[in-house]
C-alpha cells in the first residue's frame, strides 16, 4: 500500500479554482490532505470553468478536507484571514503553494499600466505576503514546504527582452521564493519553485498564448501536480532553495514514459510545445 505522506497535513494555495492549482489540490487530496483555497472567483465566470466552491467540493471528493476561501492574494486583509482561517479550521500550515498568477507577453511599449501594475501585485507582491504571512505558523509544522509556480532565473536576452513586464513578474515570484528560502532555512522552513518544460494545457494557455492549437501540444496539469507532490514531500531541511524543472523532478522520482500526460494521447514528446524561459 503506497503511503499517504500528506495524510492529516495542511496545504494552504492560492489560486486554485482550476488549472494547475486545482491538480495540484486534488493531487494532495487524494493523500488526505487537508485544502485551503484563497481565490477570487466565488462565482461562475462565462468562459472559465469552476470556483472556488466546485474546487472544493472536488477536493472534498478525492479524499481531503476542503476551506474555500473568497479573497484576493493582492489584499493584505485577506491573506492574513486566510492564514488565520487555515489555522483555525485545521490546526496549521505545513505547506503554501503559490500557484496565483497573472500572464500577459506584452511587449514593453502594448502593456498597459494597469496590467504591469496586476502581474506585480498578483504573481511579486502576492507570493511574498502570503508566504511572509504564513511562515510564524510554518515554523511548528514537521515538514513546512513553499512553493512558488515559477520558472528559473535565465538572463539570456531572449526571455528578458521578449516580454519585459511577464519576465519581471515571473522572475520576482522565484527571487521572493529563493530569498524567503534563504532567511527562513535555519527553521527548516523549504521554499523551492517549480516549472515545467512544455505548456500545459490550461486556460491561460489557451487565452493568452494559442489557442486550441496550442492545448493539443501541451501536456496536462497532472504533470505538474505530480511533481509538485514530490517536491513538498521532500525533507524540507534538506531539499530548499532551488529553481526546479517538472520533468527533472519527476525523473528523479523514476518516472521515465510520460506519454500519459499527453493532452492528446498519443502525441509524441518532440510535437509537444516548449514553455517559455528555458533555453
Amino acid at each position: 500500500m503506497t503511503e499517504k505522506k500528506l495524510a492529516g497535513k495542511t496545504v494552504l494555495l492560492s489560486g486554485g479554482s482550476r488549472g494547475i492549482g486545482l491538480a495540484i489540490a486534488l493531487r494532495c487530496a487524494a493523500d488526505g490532505a487537508n485544502i485551503a483555497i484563497l481565490a477570487k472567483t466565488d462565482t461562475p465566470h462565462p468562459k472559465l470553468e469552476g470556483t472556488v466552491h466546485t474546487a472544493a467540493d472536488a477536493i472534498e471528493a478525492a479524499g481531503g478536507r476542503a476551506l474555500p476561501i473568497v479573497g484576493d492574494v493582492r489584499n493584505d486583509d485577506d491573506v492574513a484571514a486566510a492564514v488565520l482561517k487555515t489555522q483555525g479550521e485545521f490546526g496549521g500550515i505545513d505547506v503554501v503553494v503559490n500557484n496565483a498568477s497573472v500572464i500577459d507577453l506584452s511587449g514593453s511599449l502594448d502593456l498597459s499600466a494597469k496590467k504591469y501594475d496586476l502581474m506585480q501585485g498578483v504573481n511579486v507582491r502576492g507570493t511574498f505576503m502570503l508566504s511572509r504571512a504564513a511562515v510564524p505558523i510554518m515554523r511548528e509544522a514537521e515538514n513546512p514546504h513553499i512553493l512558488s509556480l515559477s520558472p528559473p532565473l535565465n538572463l539570456s536576452p531572449r526571455w528578458l527582452g521578449g516580454h519585459t513586464g511577464y519576465t519581471l513578474a515571473k522572475y520576482g515570484m522565484t527571487m521572493a521564493t529563493l530569498g524567503i528560502g534563504a532567511e527562513f532555512a535555519k527553521d527548516g522552513i523549504a521554499a523551492n519553485t517549480l516549472w515545467p518544460r512544455t505548456t500545459i494545457a490550461t486556460a491561460a494557455v489557451q487565452f493568452a498564448l494559442g489557442g486550441d492549437q496550442m492545448m493539443k501540444v501541451s501536456r496536462t496539469p497532472e504533470i505538474y501536480a505530480d511533481a509538485a507532490y514530490e517536491v513538498i514531500t521532500k525533507p524540507s531541511r534538506e531539499y530548499t532553495g532551488q529553481t526546479l524543472i517538472v520533468e527533472d523532478v519527476l525523473e528523479a522520482a523514476g518516472v521515465t514514459d510520460f506519454s500519459r500526460y499527453a493532452a492528446v494521447p498519443g502525441t509524441p514528446d518532440d510535437r509537444l510545445f516548449p514553455d517559455i524561459f528555458l533555453d
